[in-house]
């Protein structure tokens, strides 16, 4: 490949684009690695005190880093900057002037604290794209204090819909609202990259996590303020269809979303059961709400006798969407998930690394380097 080929290639659209990654946990270092991916040079600002905190969230480890930590900062480098040190300060500004992107997610107050903040900054350099990742944030009564995935989770609402009804309340298993989060600062910094490739200026951009809570609940919300209801929890259902849940098969349960009349009809000839498609109780999909637990019941009676790659077979065969609940080690030696390449080989078999779902004229974004080592601290100029 010759170097001008491949500085044009699709799939590091961002390549020659500088980032500071002034984070921590896991938000604003998804934001640095989906941009990394993307072929960005991103620069990871961590505390000469052993690091970035996710270094230490396991077991499990790989060698003395968590494996958490590895799945959120590949392709990245990493150096150590003491931020009450105004030497370091001073030469942590100068690779900000080189730079393109600074994101960060720290704690509020401290950057301006430290004269770093994105009104200091982008007022030094124009072209500076700086992206702040707070908690509730950047106006209202909340606006200072901290937050966390669960925190936001709860705050949001999203508990409220999540679970089961008369059950504690449940945390989503990922870290939807942290890496939503950080999705959403590639999203604003993307735009505002454009943005600055017409006007020549940069700009601030501002997310958080509360506000990524509030995006999530988008249709629970407007189903609240249009039935005037508490959407409350509804397990693996929506409350807005139905046939549309996990029913729980002879093995495992197997998700069946009959979304339609059409859909509806195919599932109850699948199940041998045709004459519930002119049963009148469930002739539409709002008949087949108001009388959900009934259809709940007699379609389990049927599944629970097979088990659930049985039911995916048959129900493939006839167009009815549906899938097994599968664990993490069935999903990942699915033959689709090793189709689509989305397992990044890190050269370790216990370093599981999942890719950017992205492709650019056919080809996914590399792994070019794991996850740096802890840094020491220092600053050295940028080769």
């Amino acid at each position: 490949m010759t170097e001008a080929t491949d500085l044009h290639r699709p799939d590091q659209p961002l390549r020659g684009i500088r980032v500071i990654e002034i984070g921590h946990s896991v938000a604003a270092p998804f934001c640095g690695q989906v941009l990394a991916d993307l072929g960005a040079e991103v620069t990871k600002i961590e505390n000469p005190d052993g690091g970035d905190d996710a270094r230490q969230w396991g077991p499990p480890f790989i060698g003395e880093t968590a494996a958490a930590f590895h799945s959120l900062n590949r392709n990245k480098r990493a150096i150590a900057v003491d931020l009450k040190d105004a030497d370091e300060r001073t030469k942590l500004e100068g690779l900000i002037k080189e730079s393109d992107i600074v994101v960060h997610n720290m704690r509020p107050g401290l950057m301006e604290r430290f004269e770093l903040d994105a009104e200091t900054l982008c007022a030094r350099y124009p072209r500076l794209i700086y992206c702040n990742l707070g908690a509730y944030g950047a106006t209202g009564p909340l606006n200072r204090q901290t937050g966390y995935d669960p925190l936001m989770q709860a705050f949001s609402g999203i508990m409220s819909v999540t679970g089961e009804a008369g059950r504690p309340p449940v945390r989503v298993g990922p870290s939807i609202i942290d890496q939503g989060s950080g999705m959403w600062c590639v999203i604003g910094i993307l735009s505002a990259l454009l943005g600055r490739a017409i006007s020549g200026r940069g700009c601030i951009v501002d997310t958080s996590l509360f506000e990524t809570g509030l995006s999530w609940m988008t249709v629970p919300i407007a189903n609240a303020l249009a039935s005037g209801k508490e959407p409350g929890k509804t397990g693996s259902e929506t409350p807005m269809l139905a046939p549309y849940r996990a029913f729980p098969a002879r093995d495992r349960h197997v998700v069946i979303a009959a979304g339609n009349n059409n859909l509806f009809r195919r599932l109850c000839d699948a199940l041998g059961q045709p004459e519930w498609a002119q049963d009148d109780r469930f002739r539409d999909n709002a008949s087949r709400i108001a009388n959900r637990e009934v259809l709940n019941r007699i379609i389990s009676e049927v599944i629970v006798q097979q088990d659930a790659d049985h039911w995916v077979t048959v129900l493939e065969k006839v167009g009815v969407p549906c899938a097994a609940v599968n664990s993490v080690s069935e999903v990942l030696m699915h033959p689709q998930t090793q189709a689509l390449g989305m397992l990044l080989d890190s050269g370790d078999e216990k370093l599981g690394l999942i890719g950017t779902p992205l492709r650019f004229d056919g080809r996914r974004p590399e792994l070019r380097t794991t996850a740096p080592e802890t840094p020491k601290r220092g600053i050295e100029e940028r080769s």
